[in-house]
């Protein structure tokens, strides 16, 4: 099996930064993309940025210019720099991978638990 831990969240005033950080473990051929998502009460999950294993970035308009999404191929690990934080950041950000696993010709799609992310004076 495949897991994908976050860690990173907090409580923070508008204006700073956090940094989010999600590891994957378990039986990894490869990871093709990693992303963050964030979900706020009341609201969908929406995507807040991927990044594939070639590098590629893609962000949402409402991050583009504050947020970084980087990874750690070796170490099967995904980043988000999140600065100039907004109070409309607050939400719970999930990880997720898209893992090719040894022996399979398929992909797998897996979460995170998610980490929460509070903005507030």
């Amino acid at each position: 099996q495949v897991q994908l831990v976050e860690s990173g969240g907090g409580l923070v005033q508008p204006g700073e930064s956090l940094r989010l950080s999600c590891v994957a473990s378990g039986s990894i051929f490869s990871i093709k993309f990693m992303g963050w998502y964030r979900q706020a009460p009341g609201k969908e999950r929406e995507l807040v940025a991927g990044i594939t294993g070639s590098g590629s970035t893609n962000y949402a308009d409402s991050v583009k210019g504050r947020f970084t999404i980087s990874r750690d191929n070796a170490k099967n690990t995904v980043y988000l720099q999140m600065n100039t934080l907004k109070p409309e950041d607050t939400a719970v950000y999930y990880c997720n991978a898209i893992v090719k696993l040894p022996y399979k010709l398929e992909d797998f799609l897996y979460w995170g638990q998610g980490t929460q992310v509070t903005v507030s004076a």
